[in-house]
Order: C-alpha cells, then structure tokens, then sequence
C-alpha cells in the first residue's frame, strides 16, 4: 500500500520551502537529503546525542525525533543559518577560538543548544552551561573547551548589546 504523502511549508535559515513528504519523514532527513542543510548532521537517530539540534520555532529540537509534518508552519533554524555573509555568529567564533571541537561532528548540536540556553541565560556560570547542553554529547572533548567556548559567546554578546 503507498503512503500517501502530505505537503508541508518550513522556513528554514530565512527561507521559505514547501515540500511534499511521507508522514513519516524525520525533519533531519528532510533539512539534509532534500533541503541540502547538510550541517546538521545525523548522529544516532534516537535523540540520544544531540548533533542534530536545531532551533524549530527560537527553541532547540533534535530533528532526528520530529517528524516534518510536525514541523509545518515552523521556523528553523540551522548551524548554517547563524552566520551573516562573512561574519561568523559570536558562538561560531568562540567555539573555534576555544578550540571546542575535535572531531567536529557534535559541533552543530552543541552550538545550537548553546544558543538556546544563551537566549534564556544571557549570563551562565559553568554549571549552568554544563546543564544547558545537557543531551548533546560530546565524545573527544572532555567538555571543558566548549563550557569556556559558551562563556565567551556569551560574555561578547553581553558586551555587544551593552548588558
């Protein structure tokens, strides 16, 4: 029996697509194999890791555990979506000047996650941040670079919007 397919409208890093999808099509699927938002990286497919976190209406979502459908009418941001032309996005910036990556592949999930904490806790102390990335997992970094990352990002943030 064919799976009848549905139509759904996503804005994604500013614009708007509109595409036809099987009802069981995970968002990530949808941001990568039609999309070509391939910095958003699938990572276990359970929710368990985080690398696929993107925000989905201004707060962070796996995208492996939403199904497109469910996203219709959204707007989602992704990793590629951050920066401005040349300009990298502050957490873009730390993350690299901290060095809070080794392999890289988590690297999407924990800035996004990190954005969303940011945007709910402009300040955090370290164990906020520790708490805030809570569900993305990193396996090369030990986890101290990123937390200094984060702490930079958002103490440049701080300094841009006066706070």
């Amino acid at each position: 029996m064919a799976q009848r397919k549905m139509t759904v409208t996503v804005t994604v890093d500013g614009v708007r697509y509109e595409e036809e999808v099987e009802p069981r099509l995970l968002l990530v699927h949808l941001l990568r194999d039609r999309l070509g938002k391939t910095g958003t990286p699938i990572g276990c497919d359970t929710g368990n890791c985080g690398a696929c976190t993107v925000m989905l209406d201004g707060r962070s979502a796996k995208s492996c555990s939403v199904l497109a459908v469910q996203a219709d009418g959204s707007e989602i941001l992704t990793v590629e979506g951050l920066a401005s032309g040349d300009e990298w996005h502050p957490l873009q910036r730390a993350f690299h000047e901290e060095h809070a990556l080794q392999c890289g592949y988590c690297t999407p999930g924990m800035i996004m996650a990190s954005l969303d904490l940011l945007q709910v806790n402009p300040d955090p102390d370290d164990t906020e941040i520790r708490e805030g990335l809570e569900g993305n997992l990193c396996r090369c970094t030990g986890y101290a670079n990123i937390v200094r990352a984060v702490r930079r990002a958002a103490a440049e943030s701080r300094e841009v919007s006066g706070a």
